[in-house]
Formats: C-alpha cells, structure tokens, sequence
C-alpha cells in the first residue's frame, strides 16, 4: 500500500483542487460556488485522474515537447471519456460544450482543452512540486488516513450510483407514459 500512497494522495488532492475550480468557476459565471457533479462530496474525479496520466508520462522521461502535447492530449481525453462514459451509463451530460466551436460530442471544446493544457503544464511543473513536498511532509498522518479516504471515496461513489440509478429508474417509469399522452 505504501508504494501507491503518494500516487493516492495526488488524486485525492487534485481531485479536491477540481472541486475547488469548478466551484470558483461556477461562482464567477453564476453567482454560486455549488455546482452538481458526479459525485456528491468535494471532489472531482477527473481532476485526479489527468494528473496521474501526465506524471506518468514525466516518470518515464519523455521529451519535453511530448509532454507538453500530452499536456493538452491527456486531460481532453480524460474530459471526453468521463463525459461518453456517464452520458452512457446514467443518461445525462454534466457539461455541455456543443454550442461552442470546435466541440466534439459536447464533451470537450478547444477552447477549454486549451484552458486545460494550461492548468496541466502550470500543475506539472508549478503545483506538483508542492503537492510532493505536502506529501513528504504530511507523509506518517497520510498512510493511516488512507483507508479512511478510500472508504470516503467508495461510500460517495457507491451512493451516488445508487441514487442516480433510482433516478434513471423514474425516468423509465415517466418516459412512456409521456410519450402515450401525445
């Protein structure tokens, strides 16, 4: 478990950091911090996700020029596969880009692929090196604290399943008899 530890501690940073973003992003556009997610606790998985991508790709020395493309390529694909699978899987899309340019699918757009390629490059080379040096330091709290997250992580996700089935479940009972009403 010890060998994962920092990897783990990572994703639950950034994945707090996404919600923290996301928030601020949505208070600047709408006036509020709270913006419904995937899952219902602070945190957003796809903002833990990238990163480990990325430091995966700087763990096995690519050039710099790879990785700065990567940058770019990763967290879009990231965007793109979460947005596919839970457009999918439950029925409705959390993010919307298709009425902008250069969108695929709704689910990414250039314009915030390359909002993202920034906050990659700026997280890979500004933010990681804290993040790594909170680790080291909060390193002995971290490891008993772990099991505790992973419980959080899965209590969340497994709830958030659960209820978003219930709801996809209503939505079945509803949809025929609105389409018989016509």
């Amino acid at each position: 478990m010890t060998a994962a530890s920092p990897y783990l501690f990572y994703f639950t940073i950034y994945s707090f950091l996404g919600w923290v973003l996301e928030g601020s992003y949505n208070l600047y556009n709408t006036g509020t911090f709270r913006k419904e997610g995937f899952l219902k606790g602070p945190f957003k998985p796809m903002y833990g996700c990238a990163p480990l991508l990325l430091l995966a790709a700087q763990a096995i020395s690519l050039p710099f020029p790879l990785l700065l493309l990567l940058a770019l390529i990763i967290p879009s694909a990231v965007e793109f596969v979460s947005g596919w699978l839970l457009k999918g899987i439950f029925r409705k899309q959390w993010w919307d880009y298709s009425g902008m340019p250069y969108q695929l699918q709704g689910h990414i757009c250039l314009k915030f692929s390359l909002y993202w390629w920034g906050l990659s490059v700026a997280c890979m080379y500004g933010l990681q090196p804290l993040v790594h040096f909170l680790y080291l330091h909060v390193q002995q709290a971290w490891i008993p604290v772990l099991p505790l997250v992973i419980l959080l992580f899965s209590a969340d996700l497994l709830w958030t399943c659960r209820t978003r089935r219930r709801g996809l479940k209503s939505l079945e009972l509803v949809e025929p008899l609105e389409l018989g009403e016509g």
